[in-house]
């Protein structure tokens, strides 16, 4: 018993001392503060690259419209316009299979709108539904709206987590613009 008294006088003693020493203090702030710096930095990359996919595909949209908008008319293939879409984009991964065209009339004298929402890629369903795509002759008033599928480069920490995504668990990148074609 005495023996047994004794130790535990010990490790109280020894207990003490780890308690009164100030050795970790900045060990444990690191700790409670560095997951939150963590987090604001991806979550601040994770923006970063969808303001330059979102910037990047509005620039490819004006690329495409000028080429369009001054073929005044003729018969346009989508995957051409597809093809030249991806390769002005260029941060869009996998961009063939994620991304969707509209290209449709608009009636200036019965105009209503857009429809509520784009027509994007459902990366889960195999199943390709046909799309709007047809150019206007000369003098008509166009509407092409490009829709892109890209999943955040984090997706379970800070914007990347909480961001609006599809079933695939993607967010659509849109880029919308009017034009009229020219007159040959």
């Amino acid at each position: 018993a005495y023996t047994m008294r004794k130790s535990a006088i010990k490790l109280r003693k020894c207990l003490r001392r780890i308690g009164l020493s100030e050795s970790g203090a900045a060990s444990v702030e690191f700790v409670i503060v560095f997951p939150f710096f963590v987090g604001v930095f991806l979550s601040a990359f994770d923006v970063a690259m969808m303001n330059i996919r979102a910037v990047m595909l509005e620039r490819a949209t004006d690329t495409v419209v000028r080429a369009i908008r001054l073929s005044s008319g003729a018969d346009l293939d989508y995957d051409v316009v597809m093809a030249d879409v991806c390769n002005a984009a260029g941060l869009i991964p996998d961009c063939m299979n994620t991304l969707r065209i509209e290209l449709v009339r608009l009636n200036g004298s019965n105009w209503n709108g857009l429809q509520h929402r784009p027509d994007c890629v459902a990366r889960n369903n195999p199943i390709k539904p046909l799309v709007k795509f047809k150019n206007g002759q000369q003098n008509e008033m166009m509407l092409i709206r490009i829709c892109a599928v890209v999943d955040p480069i984090f997706p379970g920490i800070g914007v990347g987590r909480t961001m609006p995504k599809d079933a695939s668990g993607g967010y659509q990148v849109i880029a919308t613009s009017a034009f009229v074609n020219e007159p040959q």
